[in-house]
Parts: structure tokens; C-alpha cells; sequence
């Protein structure tokens, strides 16, 4: 089985859903990953019950981790953190900022104690002074980072539908995490990494920051459509289904009005001729498309579509994406025995397919072993 990072320690300071999102990819590699949790556990235990009693969030990103609870303030607790960083070869943290300094774990005194050492501190505002005390949910960074602003329909705001700022700087911090062990296989010494919630969501926001500082102004919202290209956008057919179509050239949009929408006449309309006219008059090009679309079923707008070679997508529910044919699953027990059928991480490794993971902890199942395995 292919574990390209079996035999590493990762000692995971962690809650929520950014760092244990890290080090769950971490530990589908290989990795060994001890989670510290609170006496209490990790508070995203609690979020629901979705999952056969688990949280939800909780089953999908502490599979296969060991738990371990610890009070680091205490010198109990202390000594056995100390003795698992001692080994460890990664540590992974996103507590409230200044928490593991005040407490004398902080990332730069435990690289000068320990060279080979990486260390990932995941914030919510990264390293702004003026912010570091201020409590970061992905939410709250959604509308910090003006992601809000251009998500949801013309007239109302919207969340993004997923935890996208925290799972953003979970992934961020796990490819930088794979850089920093590259850089120590070559030069023997660990790295201290920091990345942000906030510092993700920001870079993200390029394309729309940048209409807003040179170009005619930061996009607005326009629901399921693209902000710059068109048509890009979901059309309902007869049967009230919608579906996504993506024209990227004129080449596209020819054919489209040609072959699918069987009027080739507004392909020569001077207000759709470039993809900029498009956008300007983009109102009365839907009008024209949804008065072909809702003259047909979406089986038979699909088929169109993909006999024209044109992009498509159906605009499908939580309950269509689990009969998606691409969805691939795979089974994992929660911390009560059960079993569960979740998504597959997103990764294949084709030739040699990994074993699965294992189960979720109990809270603070593992304390036990672990202290007895590190301190004796």
C-alpha cells in the first residue's frame, strides 16, 4: 500500500475544521497523528449529530488519529507535550493566537530546542497585531474578506454553502507542511510555517480586488452566473430542472446558437458579438436562451449539449451527489463502532491504492497508551 509519509509523528494541537483538515490528509499518507484535545474534546464534537452520533465534521476529518487529552497549562499535561514534540515531526496548531507562547510552546522556541522540527500555525488574521485577539470562524472571515459581497443573488447576500475558508487554509497548510519536509530531506533542518484563514480567503479574492483597484469596479452578484463571461450560467428548461452551460470562445458561442439553440442569427447580433457585449447585454441574451430552453425537457437540453461539445453541468442537490456517478465513497467507523460511507479523499494514487483509514477517537482514547509509550 502506498503511505508516502509512514513512519512520521505529527502532534496535532488542534479543533474545529482548518488544522484537523491538514492533518487528516497528513494521516491518509501515513502519517502518524496524535490529536490533543481538551478534557472536554475538541468543541466541533459537538456541532451535531449527523454522523450515526458523531459530528459530522468530526467523523469527516479525525478519521484514523489517535486522541489524547491534556491540560499543557498544568505540568502534568505539559510534560507529556513536551515529550511528544520531543519526537515529533511535525506540529500542527491553530489555538487562540499567543495560547502555546504564553504556555512556553510557541513555534520559535521549540525550533531552537528542536532543529529538525516543522512547525504550522494556522490564525485567523495571520500576523496583523491590530487583529491577532480577534476570534476567526469561516463565516465571520467570508464576510471579513469581502467573499460575501460577491456570493448569493442580486438582491440578497449570501454564504458561501461549505466552510470554505477553513478548509482553504487547512489545504494550504498541508502543501506547505509537504514543502517544508521536502526542504528537510535536503538540508536536515525544519521550517516554521504560518498561513491564515483570513491570508487564503484574501489571496482567493485576487480576480475581484483587482476589478476593483484597476478595472471598472468589484464584481456584483448575479446568482448563477459568471460576473465576466456569458453565457455562463444556469437555464431552466419545461421540466423546472436547471442546468449550467460554460461558453469560453466564439468558436463555443457559435456553435451553441448554431447546434443547440437552433438560432444562428444572434451569433451575428452586434450586441453578443465578443463575449464583452455579451456581459454588457447579458439580460436580454438569457431572454433569448430561456425562451429556447423552455421549449424543451432538460434530458433533451443535455443531450444537445453534449453532442454539440459544449460544457454542462446540472444544477443537482445534496441528494443528487449521492447518486453522482463520479462520487467515489469510503467506509469508515465513527467512535462508536459504526460504520459510515463518506466521500473518498480527492486524491488517487492509481497504482497503489491505500488502505483505508481508521476509525475516529473516542475523546482522549489513546491518553493512556500515549503517556505510557512517551514518558513511561
Amino acid at each position: 500500500m502506498s503511505e508516502p509519509l509512514k513512519g512520521l509523528l505529527v502532534v496535532a494541537i488542534e479543533q474545529a475544521v482548518a488544522a484537523p483538515l491538514c492533518t487528516a490528509r497528513l494521516a491518509d499518507a501515513g502519517a502518524r497523528v496524535i490529536k490533543i484535545e481538551r478534557p472536554e474534546g475538541d468543541f466541533a464534537r459537538g456541532y451535531d449529530t449527523a454522523a450515526k452520533g458523531d459530528s459530522s465534521y468530526f467523523a469527516w476529518l479525525n478519521q484514523g488519529k489517535e486522541s489524547v487529552t491534556l491540560n499543557y497549562r498544568e505540568p502534568d499535561g505539559s510534560a507529556l507535550l513536551e515529550a511528544l514534540i520531543a519526537k515529533a515531526d511535525v506540529l500542527v496548531q491553530n489555538m487562540a493566537p499567543g495560547a502555546l507562547e504564553r504556555a512556553g510552546f510557541g513555534s520559535e522556541e521549540l525550533r531552537q530546542k528542536h532543529p529538525r522540527l516543522i512547525t504550522c500555525d494556522i490564525s485567523g488574521y495571520g500576523e496583523s497585531e491590530a487583529l491577532a485577539a480577534m476570534k476567526a470562524y469561516d463565516l465571520l472571515v467570508q464576510a471579513e474578506s469581502g467573499l460575501v459581497s460577491i456570493s448569493g443573488g442580486p438582491n440578497e447576500i449570501g454564504r458561501i454553502g461549505v466552510s470554505v475558508c477553513d478548509i482553504g487554509a487547512g489545504m494550504t497548510a498541508h502543501s506547505a507542511i509537504l514543502e517544508a519536509l521536502i526542504q528537510r530531506s535536503i538540508t536536515g533542518e525544519g521550517a516554521c510555517i504560518g498561513t491564515s484563514l483570513f491570508e487564503v480567503a484574501s489571496e482567493w479574492m485576487a480576480v475581484p480586488l483587482i476589478h476593483a483597484e484597476y478595472g471598472k469596479g468589484a464584481p456584483k452578484r448575479v446568482g448563477l452566473n459568471h460576473p465576466s463571461i456569458a453565457p455562463y450560467g444556469a437555464y431552466t428548461t419545461n421540466d423546472g430542472n436547471e442546468t449550467l452551460i460554460s461558453i469560453q470562445n466564439e468558436r463555443e458561442w457559435n456553435v451553441l446558437c448554431d447546434a443547440v439553440l437552433g438560432v444562428a442569427d444572434i451569433a451575428i447580433d452586434p450586441r453578443f458579438a465578443s463575449n464583452n457585449d455579451r456581459v454588457k447585454n447579458r439580460d436580454a441574451l438569457n431572454a433569448i436562451i430561456l425562451y429556447v430552453t423552455q421549449t424543451m425537457s432538460s434530458q433533451t437540453f443535455r443531450k444537445k449539449l453534449a453532442d454539440a461539445g459544449i460544457a454542462y453541468g446540472a444544477v443537482n442537490s445534496v441528494d443528487d451527489l449521492s447518486d453522482h456517478k463520479a462520487l467515489r465513497r469510503r467506509n469508515i467507523e465513527n467512535s462508536t463502532g459504526q460504520t459510515l460511507t463518506l466521500p473518498a479523499p480527492p486524491v488517487r494514487w492509481t497504482v497503489q491504492p491505500r488502505s483505508s483509514a481508521g476509525p475516529v477517537p473516542k475523546i482522549g482514547e489513546h491518553t493512556d497508551a500515549i503517556r505510557k509509550e512517551f514518558i513511561g
